[in-house]
């Protein structure tokens, strides 16, 4: 076990996950501070700076207060700091059933094989596109989810040709997420629906509980 680690933690919180499917499960969530990214819907810019450094066991302690084994550890761009690698290594020997929301554009290959990766594929219309780290595809498990948020009927037809030019089928569920204010749902579902796409749509369910704001 790796002590006297530390990552500079912009919040830790408990609420139901609002993505995946994992979604509605009760959820402990760590958010990492810093993103090397600047997608334009980005809905956590406050994660970019704000933060206090914790060690390992800082953390965990904090952790232990919520009575749940689902740990979410998102960002910002967790991965962005490299003591998170040893960080997930520490969750999943203790045994918490650990997942991790990553925006693409790092390597996920010294990620802990018990780690339930959220992979984003970013579109042209995030403005980050060209900053997708291609080479992680081969290294998603069977047990990992690719999410792609569409800001558009662009974005829409990218990733449908994305998902067939790299056989993404094969490796993963794949997760549609309309980007919230810019793409009714509506119009998203009925695009899959006329395409027949093997895809799971979702809605960022702790917004429409709460709406969009910290904490939840």
């Amino acid at each position: 076990m790796v002590k006297n680690q530390t990552l500079k933690i912009n919040e830790i919180f408990y609420s139901l996950q609002g993505e995946s499917s994992r979604i509605g499960l009760p959820t402990t969530f760590v958010r990492l501070t810093g993103c090397p990214m600047r997608c334009t819907y980005c809905d956590t810019a406050y994660a970019f700076h704000e933060g206090k450094n914790l060690s390992f066991d800082e953390i965990i302690d904090e952790i232990k207060h919520f009575d749940t084994n689902f740990i979410t550890v998102t960002g910002g761009e967790p991965l962005a700091q490299r003591s998170c690698y040893a960080f997930l290594d520490q969750l999943c020997d203790i045994g918490y059933d650990v997942s991790l929301e990553t925006g693409g554009a790092l390597s996920i290959k010294d990620v802990h094989e018990k780690v339930k990766i959220i992979l984003d594929i970013k579109t042209p219309g995030s403005g980050e596109s060209e900053n997708n780290h291609w080479d992680n595809l081969p290294l998603i498990k069977p047990t990992d989810e690719i999410k792609i948020v569409i800001t558009d009927q662009n974005d829409y037809k990218w990733a449908k040709k994305v998902i067939q030019e790299k056989g993404l089928y094969l490796n993963s569920d794949i997760l549609f997420s309309p980007s919230f204010g810019d793409l009714e749902p509506s119009e998203l579902a009925g695009w899959i629906l006329k395409d027949n796409l093997k895809v799971r749509m979702q809605l960022q369910l702790h917004k429409i509980i709460w709406g969009e704001k910290k904490g939840v």
